[in-house]
């Protein structure tokens, strides 16, 4: 289920909660009978470590990327050679597209890239009309613009404690991009 199109509110993670997930995550992954595909938990064995009970989402990668906006009059192509003078003609949204099965997976993934990756990801980020860029295009080439968000292509990871608690067990992954508050034209330009 991708629960990219609908607005949540996503809470802030205090410096506590950080601390003690960096903690967490420190520990070795393991593998845990006692926890299923779907992070269901069985049996809890003998205490041998006293790391609390919890589940927990990483962020195991970053990439700064362009997240479009894909609807009409925010993406543009001219040429070949000349000038590119744009303008968003209409308003919309960008919403975070994460893989996760559910809101509270998506508002946690998105409060941990908030906390690790940067503060200016949003779940949603709302474009109004008006920002206007020109662009000049090298002759025989043909110019492109394209309005969005200036975001990031995270990978995450979804961990248990194992049932000692001396570990982590790896739960389930996935991929997503998240928007940011900055927003903004992306220029390329082709042969044809």
């Amino acid at each position: 289920m991708d629960i990219s199109t609908t607005f949540h509110p996503v809470p802030a993670m205090s410096a506590s909660q950080l601390a003690e997930e960096n903690k967490l995550n420190a520990l070795p992954e393991v593998s845990d009978a006692a926890v299923d595909s779907e992070g269901v938990e069985g049996e809890i064995g003998p205490m041998a470590c006293d790391n609390p009970v919890k589940t927990w989402y990483t962020i195991t990668s970053k990439k700064a990327v362009h997240v479009p906006s894909w609807w009409n009059g925010t993406s543009f192509k001219d040429g070949p050679g000349g000038k590119m003078i744009v303008k968003v003609e209409k308003s919309g949204k960008i919403s975070a597209e994460i893989g996760t099965s559910g809101e509270a997976e998506f508002d946690a993934v998105i409060a941990k890239a908030k906390a690790t990756v940067s503060a200016k990801i949003a779940a949603e980020v709302g474009i109004t009309t008006g920002h206007t860029y020109e662009h000049t295009i090298p002759a025989n080439r043909y110019g492109h613009l394209q309005y969005g968000s200036w975001g990031y292509k995270i990978s995450w990871t979804k961990y248990k404690t194992s049932a000692d608690r001396c570990g982590k067990v790896k739960i389930k992954s996935g991929s997503g991009r998240t928007p940011t508050k900055e927003t903004g034209w992306r220029w390329w330009h082709t042969a044809t």
